[in-house]
């Protein structure tokens, strides 16, 4: 279970918009279970804000404060600029010592390392769809 939250911890940090408007995000189940929009606000399924993706790359939570950077190379930080993963141009996703966690595939599906369904983020671009999934499970602690 800590293996799958921290894969889905991971994507979350790389949401990222193709257009204009708010893109929902979806469990395997294809429930709605967030919001992204296109400023960067990450939302829940009750459009309740948790958090931020700023234009630079920076991850904040809901009070504005630093959790994680998503670097332009795809190397994900944590608020110490630790890395703790990286989001290959090809949309597979892997951890620090560079195993293989999960896919953003081009349908927009979100796959964990032994590729399983785990959601879903159409319109979302690869770099950016770990960011939800992380924000999700953060709040569900």
């Amino acid at each position: 279970m800590a293996k799958r939250i921290l894969a889905l911890s991971l994507f979350i940090l790389c949401l990222g918009l193709t257009t204009a408007s708010a893109q929902a995000i979806e469990n395997a189940s294809r429930s709605t279970i967030g919001y992204i929009s296109d400023s960067g606000t990450v939302e829940n399924r009750s459009r309740s804000t948790i958090g931020y993706i700023t234009s630079d790359g920076t991850v904040e939570n809901s009070s504005r404060s630093t959790i994680g950077y998503i670097r332009k190379d795809g190397t994900v930080e944590n608020r110490s600029r630790s890395t703790i993963g990286y989001i290959r141009s090809d949309g597979m996703i892997e951890n620090a010592s560079r195993s293989t966690i999960g896919y953003v595939n081009s349908d927009g599906s979100v796959e964990d390392s032994s590729r399983r369904t785990i959601g879903y983020a159409k319109g979302v671009k690869a770099e950016h769809a770990a960011a939800f999934f992380f924000f999700f499970f953060q709040e569900a602690r």
